[in-house]
């Protein structure tokens, strides 16, 4: 998870499931509004749609940016 400093006493911080809607996965963080989070793994896989730009992923957040948005790093895609 390059770039990311992880406070493991952190209650709101941490690693979800989930699935990020994007045109492209070059990326590496993504504002609140792209990212749904979901229960597992196998949720994320099922509910992946490209044809949507749904991708399945592992991030870590959500962090607020230094422009105030609610933001989620990219540790994997699935």
């Amino acid at each position: 998870m390059p770039h990311v400093i992880v406070d493991p006493e952190s209650t709101s911080l941490q690693e979800r499931f989930a699935l990020i809607k994007t045109p492209r996965k070059s990326r590496k963080r993504y504002p609140e509004g792209c990212v749904e989070i979901v229960e597992s793994p196998d949720a994320a896989r099922a509910a992946a749609d490209s044809s949507r730009n749904l991708h399945p992923a592992v991030v870590y957040g959500p962090s607020v940016s230094s422009e105030s948005q609610r933001i989620y790093y990219l540790v994997r895609w699935l």
